[in-house]
């Protein structure tokens, strides 16, 4: 269906304060910036804010929306023969060759990452953002390979496969942080993907493989 008037204001207007706010803790630090400040500067009401936005971290982290359910459909999407970990490293290889600004690969980012390090609640959002994205990856796992309810396999899969994950994203958002090139912390991530792939043990590795039937 076509976005209607009343849809297309309101989702204008929460970009327009998301940008604003943006802008603001970028140029000044999270914590420096007040809600008060962010919505004198967008020019709404402070209620206006909190409708669009229930938390000051959601201002800052407006665009990780989905984000926590960003490896399950990898795992589901997997191509027939192929397993979840295999998925997975596929899609992230896949990325990181495309330089992708989803993960990081993108000027501005160590300033993003800056902003993030130096304030303790949009650090914790991020952790907690983390634990969403393997609690849905296990789910998926368990829901794909039709293990029982109490099997522990699902989930000790995924802390593997999210391990891969996250070690790729905070080792880019570090080599971000010290001012390095995207397409050389790209190359270097290639190298560090194949090394950890081959730490992964077989049974990882195999672990719900799509039937080719």
């Amino acid at each position: 269906m076509a976005e209607g008037l009343r849809e297309r204001k309101k989702r204008q207007t929460r970009q327009y304060i998301s940008d604003v706010a943006t802008g603001l803790f970028l140029e000044r630090g999270f914590d420096a910036v007040t809600v008060a400040e962010i919505a004198d500067a967008a020019n709404v009401s402070v209620n206006t804010v909190y409708n669009y936005f229930p938390a000051k971290e959601d201002l800052f982290l407006d665009r990780s929306a989905g984000v926590a359910d960003r490896l399950a459909p990898w795992v589901r999407g997997r191509a027939k023969g192929e397993s979840a970990a295999a998925a997975v490293l596929r899609e992230l290889r896949e990325e990181v060759e495309a330089v992708s600004p989803r993960l990081g690969l993108m000027a501005g980012y160590a300033r993003f990452m800056q902003v993030v390090h130096e304030a303790p609640a949009l650090r914790s959002r991020l952790w907690a953002l983390g634990q969403d994205i393997l609690v849905n990856l296990e789910e998926s796992l368990r829901e794909e390979s039709g293990a029982p309810p109490g099997d522990p396999l699902p989930g000790l899969v995924a802390g593997q496969i999210n391990w891969v994950h996250q070690t790729v994203v905070s080792a880019i958002g570090s080599e971000m942080m010290a001012g390095r090139d995207p397409d050389e912390v790209s190359r270097e991530m290639l190298v560090l993907l194949d090394d950890m792939e081959e730490l992964l043990s077989a049974k990882v590795l195999n672990y719900a493989v799509r039937a080719a039937g």
